[in-house]
């Protein structure tokens, strides 16, 4: 587990501050929960927190638990994110404000930026926003599907990239 510093997500909310009261977001590779955790404590009405190991999903649901975070306002999936956002598409009621993927640096993101993009308006609301941390040397996808990349910030071997839905799928999502 590589955590995100704390300079990082002082960075990240620093951004997103605008968007997060009232938002839904999720975290994607969600490690100790400390980013959807505090999503919530600066407003967001509901975290979604999903991650592949079962350690994981149990140290969330008690650092939610110490935190006094309701239940109503929480969700905790155990799931690789690949295979949780396709089940998702199906299911278009549980569409997210702000998604925050970081899973390790060695993993391929493609699969789950295309995923995003062929199913942006099914998985993102109108305005959403996909912000993907991952090592400043990994080259993503500027745009795949109906997702563009709208700004890249670094700090030290970090980088936060922000997608965002462009073209028809923005006009089609409500």
């Amino acid at each position: 587990m590589r955590p995100t510093s704390d300079r990082l997500r002082e960075t990240l909310f620093n951004v997103i501050a605008p968007r997060i009261e009232g938002a839904r977001f999720l975290d994607l590779c969600a490690g100790s929960g400390a980013v959807g955790i505090e999503a919530l404590s600066r407003g967001a009405s509901h975290a979604t927190f999903v991650d592949q190991s079962r350690r994981m999903c149990s140290l969330i649901k008690a650092n939610l638990d110490l935190c006094r975070i309701a239940e109503d306002e929480r969700e905790v999936v155990q799931s690789e994110a690949h295979d949780y956002l396709r089940r998702m598409v199906t299911r278009p009621r549980d569409r997210w404000d702000i998604v925050f993927l970081d899973p390790p640096y060695d993993d391929d993101y493609l699969p789950i930026l295309d995923t995003f993009g062929a199913n942006a308006s099914t998985l993102l609301t109108k305005n959403g926003l996909l912000i993907v941390e991952h090592h400043h040397k990994n080259e993503l996808k500027d745009e795949t599907g109906s997702i563009i990349r709208s700004r890249i910030l670094q700090q030290g071997d970090s980088a936060l990239s922000f997608y965002q839905v462009s073209g028809p799928a923005a006009k089609a999502n409500p």
